[in-house]
């Protein structure tokens, strides 16, 4: 499996969203600034996390976009799901004709698909901004 740029910098824009507000609006032209992300890039992205509930936009001179829930509600799946589609390497269907064809299915394709959905599912936004904040506070070494 191997995640687009859209859902790559889509993510990475999210947490920037988050780490950012503060309570307040963020244009995508700072996001786009800090991420270098192209802003109309951004915007499609945006547009999808923004049809889905993820974030909400204010227009305007002081606006914006917020995260329209709190970043623990976020899963990374819902994220990703929604820029990606389906994160699942294999979606064979089992058809009862070809056991062998079954058998690879059941025990190789739909535990892969089960372990990537257990991972991105429980991983929140939330979780993402504190370890980002966390690993803000380096000590710097001088030689």
């Amino acid at each position: 499996m191997k995640l687009s740029t859209k859902g790559r910098y889509g993510l990475r824009a999210l947490l920037d969203l988050a780490v950012h507000a503060d309570g307040s609006h963020v244009s995508l032209y700072n996001i786009a600034d800090r991420q270098q992300i192209s802003v109309n890039y951004l915007e499609q992205v945006f547009s999808q996390l923004r049809k889905a509930g993820f974030v909400r936009s204010v227009k305007g001179a002081q606006g914006g976009y917020a995260l329209a829930m709190q970043p623990q509600e976020m899963t990374i799946g819902g994220i990703l799901r929604v820029l990606e589609g389906s994160l699942h390497i294999a979606t064979e269907e089992t058809s009862g004709e070809n056991p062998l064809q079954d058998c690879i299915k059941k025990y190789v394709w739909d535990r892969i698909n089960d372990s990537i959905d257990q991972v991105v599912d429980s991983i929140t936004l939330g979780d993402l901004v504190e370890e980002y904040r966390s690993g803000q506070d380096y000590t710097m070494f001088y030689i």
